[in-house]
């Protein structure tokens, strides 16, 4: 009989437990699944599940685990290869994916539906795209189109309420004209509205993906092939559909905007985000790193005159400005401590062997000048300037240098004019000098 009690207790327990659950094909390519609580500020690591050899895995879930945004992480590097989900603290969520097909959410009504959502509105929009692409002015056909858009908007709102999926489904109302739009009409409307229902200071919005994947689309893919004033203006758009109320995801919006125009290298619009809102953003949330981060950036952005340094030069002091004796100049960062830099040194000399019109700046970045003193013998052409202190020389802040060797090649005004990442690129620049 005690037995049968404690069955009888335990019984409930078992039925109500949730796991994560998943199939990963092929099931080669992966092996383990982490699972991961996401906030705004960062993913908490909560649990991981190995995957057998039929590509399966299972995460009991905790009772204690809050509802929110989790995130799934399935291989390397995380940041690249994971994705999100809802978590009601109710429904075991389960799910297949592969590269090719993505995520496809087998149980989780919360999931289920965002995802039938996302593919009911797509369906409509491409039917809105060709209608407009045929030169089209049926307005029954449009008035048809866009009721078919107001139902399907309304039908999935009124079965996401009282879930937590009905802000994301709030987030993305789309634009429905009242009346005939042609395309140049309904493009701008559309534009103008985008951002109009993100709720940018919701904490379950934040602590997903879709505040990043909204604005990058924003900002991206609005307008064919767009101009740097187009750019500007939509960064500007961001940065005013987020309130000052919170500070801190109007930073990492915008900080993100600047991270992906660094990687096109495209300095200028980078710039812009730094110098008409991330400094300051930076400055009033006391995020030091990303001040320090942009700030070197824009310094030593291609097109930017070299933050200057002073030098003592055959027992002269002059600084890096003052330097007139070549066409261009390559200043290297190294350290007497860096394998690599002791490895590439000798091939950049002789590379500028035969080129009178190129001169090394070589910056050493050193705790003393023992090692230094010996190992500059080597390069007796270079011109030599030691950073004492190393990693917290302010030189080395300004010019934001993070690892040895580092390269800029510079025109004789001391102008940026390259930044090559690793010895082969900078082989390749110059040769053509």
């Amino acid at each position: 009989m005690k037995k049968l009690l404690i069955l009888l207790l335990v019984l409930p327990l078992l039925l109500q437990a949730q796991s994560v659950k998943g199939s990963f094909s092929p099931a080669e390519d992966f092996s383990y699944a982490f699972l991961y609580h996401a906030t705004p500020e960062s993913a908490n690591y909560v649990n991981r599940g190995e995957l057998d050899s039929d590509g399966n895995f299972e995460i009991q879930l905790d009772s204690t685990l809050t509802p929110g945004i989790y995130k799934i992480v399935y291989a390397v590097p995380p940041e690249e290869n994971n994705f999100d989900f809802i978590y009601d603290g109710k429904e075991t969520v389960a799910f297949n994916f592969s590269y090719e097909k993505g995520v496809e959410f087998k149980v989780s009504e919360e999931n289920k539906l965002w995802n039938s959502y996302l593919k009911s509105i797509e369906m409509v929009n491409q039917t809105i795209s060709n209608y407009y692409s045929k030169e089209n002015n049926d307005k029954k056909g449009f008035t048809a189109i866009f009721k078919t858009l107001k139902d399907t908007q309304t039908a999935y709102e009124e079965l996401a309420k009282d879930k937590l999926v009905f802000k994301f489904i709030k987030a993305n109302r789309p634009y429905i004209p009242t009346q005939y739009e042609d395309i140049s009409t309904y493009s701008k409307n559309l534009k103008q509205h985008y951002l109009r229902d993100v709720d940018f200071s919701d904490y379950l919005l934040q602590s997903s993906s879709y505040l990043i994947d909204r604005v990058t689309a924003y900002v991206f893919n609005m307008v064919v092939d767009p101009s740097e004033a187009t750019y500007k203006q939509h960064i500007d758009d961001v940065a005013s559909a987020i309130t000052d109320d919170d500070l801190s995801i109007k930073s990492s919006m915008l900080e993100m905007l600047w991270q992906q125009f660094v990687a096109l290298k495209n300095n200028t619009i980078a710039n812009y985000i730094t110098d008409n809102y991330l400094l300051e953003l930076a400055k009033s949330t006391n995020n030091k790193v990303l001040e320090d981060m942009v700030i070197s950036f824009k310094n030593t952005s291609i097109g930017s005159k070299a933050p200057n340094f002073e030098i003592t030069l055959n027992g002269k002091k002059t600084s890096l400005h003052q330097l007139e004796s070549a066409e261009n100049y390559l200043l290297v960062f190294w350290s007497s401590g860096c394998s690599h830099c002791l490895s590439e040194l000798p091939e950049v000399k002789k590379l500028v062997k035969n080129k009178p019109n190129l001169k090394v700046v070589a910056f050493g970045l050193e705790d003393d000048d023992e090692n230094w003193t010996k190992e500059i013998k080597n390069y007796p052409d270079f011109i030599h300037h030691i950073g004492l202190k190393k990693w917290d020389n302010p030189i080395v802040k300004t010019y934001g240098i993070s690892a040895t060797p580092m390269y800029f090649i510079l025109d004789a005004s001391k102008v940026i004019t390259a930044k090559p990442y690793g010895f082969e690129e900078l082989e390749v620049l110059l040769k053509a000098l």
